[in-house]
C-alpha cells in the first residue's frame, strides 16, 4: 500500500498547536441538526482548555450535509472534513474518522443527532485525566425511544453478556466515549471488514470507566436506524465476537438426532407389540418439516460465518476517501507528525484508506 503523501502547509496565518483532543463525528443525512451540534460542541471543547479539532465524516449523505461541513471547515480552522466516496455505513464511517484524527492525547466519539449531549464530554475528559484510557458514556435514561426499542436493546446486551466470553460489552453503552491515544492506536490495528465498533472498543481492553448520563431525544431530523438495520447490527455483533450460534446449531442438531432416535425406537417397539397400523400423513409431514427447518437453520448459521470469511479474504480497503480536508493545526503538522491513517499505513496494515 502506498503511503499518503505529506500535505503542503497552508500559506499565511499563525500555526495552531497540534490538537490534544479530536472529536470524531460520523454523519449521514444530518443537515437539520449539524449546525446546532457544532454550535454546542465548540464552547464545550473550548471550556476544557486543550487544543482540539472536530473531525466530521460524511458517509455518502444525499442531502446538504457535506455542504454544511465544508462551510463549517471554511469558517472554523479547528474543523476537519472526511468525505467518503459513497455510503459505507456508520461503523466504517466511524473508523474513517478515527483513522484521520490528529489528536496527540485522546479522541472523543459522538453522534451528531445531539441525543448524546456534548456537555458530558468534560466528565469523560476528567475520567481520562484520572488515569483511565477509555471513558465510556453509559445511558442512565433513554428519552425519546419506544418501549419496544428499549426492550430489544436490553435483550441484546443481555445476550452479548452471556455469550461474549472474555469480551464483556458494557450494558446501555453506545459509541459515545473517550479513548486515549494508545488505546486508539491499538483499535486502529484491527482492520476486519465486518466491524461492530462497540465490541472492538471492548476488545482492546485498557483501564476503562463508565460515566453515567441521561440520553436526550433526537434534536432534529429522523433516525437512520430502523428495526431491520438494528437486527442486522445485532447479528453483526454476535457473529463478530462469538461462535455461539455455531455451537447452538451443533447442540440443536445433537438434540434433534437424540429425539429422532427415541422416536424410532418407540415406533419399532409399538410395531412389534401392536403391529403396523397405517401411518398418519399429518404427523409424517410435521416430522419432515421439523427436520428440514432444523437443517436449513443450521446451514444458515454456517452461511453467515462463511460469508464473513469470504469478505475478509477479498482484502478490500474498508473505505475510499473522496476528499480529506484536515483542520488547520493538523494540516500544518502533517509533515512532522503523521495522522492516524498514516500511522496505520506505515505500520503495514492494509485497508485504512484508498485516498
Amino acid at each position: 500500500m502506498n503511503h499518503p503523501a505529506p500535505l503542503p502547509l497552508r500559506p499565511g496565518g499563525p500555526a495552531l498547536p497540534r490538537p490534544a483532543l479530536s472529536v470524531v463525528v460520523p454523519a449521514y443525512n444530518e443537515q437539520e441538526v449539524l449546525p446546532a451540534f457544532h454550535a454546542r460542541i465548540v464552547p464545550v471543547m473550548e471550556a476544557i482548555g486543550l487544543p482540539f479539532e472536530v473531525v466530521y465524516v460524511n458517509d455518502g449523505s444525499r442531502d446538504t450535509t457535506l455542504e454544511i461541513m465544508l462551510r463549517l471547515q471554511a469558517t472554523d480552522p479547528r474543523v476537519a472534513v472526511v468525505n467518503l466516496s459513497r455510503n459505507f455505513g456508520k461503523e466504517i464511517a466511524l473508523t474513517a474518522g478515527l483513522d484521520h484524527a490528529a489528536a496527540s492525547d485522546a479522541v472523543v466519539v459522538i453522534d451528531a443527532d445531539l441525543q448524546d449531549p456534548p456537555e458530558v464530554i468534560p466528565e469523560l475528559v476528567a475520567a481520562w485525566r484520572r488515569g483511565f484510557d477509555i471513558a465510556y458514556a453509559q445511558r442512565r435514561v433513554r428519552e425519546g425511544e419506544t418501549w419496544a426499542k428499549k426492550a430489544t436493546a436490553a435483550a441484546f446486551y443481555r445476550v452479548m453478556q452471556r455469550i461474549g466470553g472474555r469480551v464483556q460489552l458494557p450494558p446501555n453503552t453506545g459509541d459515545f466515549r473517550l479513548m486515549s491515544r494508545r488505546s486508539l492506536d491499538a483499535l486502529l490495528s484491527l482492520r476486519e471488514q465486518h466491524r461492530f465498533m462497540k465490541g472492538l472498543f471492548a476488545w482492546v481492553g485498557f483501564p476503562s470507566v463508565a460515566v453515567l448520563y441521561d440520553r436526550a431525544p433526537r434534536a432534529a431530523g429522523t433516525t437512520k436506524w430502523n428495526y431491520w438495520k438494528l437486527w442486522n447490527l445485532s447479528l453483526e455483533g454476535i457473529t463478530s465476537f462469538t461462535v455461539g450460534p455455531l455451537k447452538i446449531a451443533t447442540y440443536l442438531g445433537f438434540a434433534t438426532a437424540v429425539f429422532a432416535a427415541f422416536y424410532a425406537m418407540q415406533l419399532i417397539i409399538r410395531t412389534l407389540i401392536w403391529g403396523n397400523p397405517v401411518a398418519g400423513y399429518p404427523s409424517l409431514l410435521a416430522v419432515v418439516l421439523f427436520f428440514g427447518g432444523v437443517q436449513l437453520m443450521t446451514l444458515g448459521v454456517i452461511g453467515e460465518y462463511l460469508g464473513r470469511i469470504f469478505n475478509e479474504t477479498k482484502g478490500r480497503p474498508l473505505y475510499i476517501v473522496e476528499r480529506h480536508l484536515p483542520s488547520d493545526a493538523a494540516y500544518r503538522q502533517a509533515i512532522s507528525v503523521p495522522s492516524g491513517a498514516q500511522r496505520v499505513a506505515e505500520s503495514g496494515t492494509s485497508g485504512a484508506s484508498a485516498a
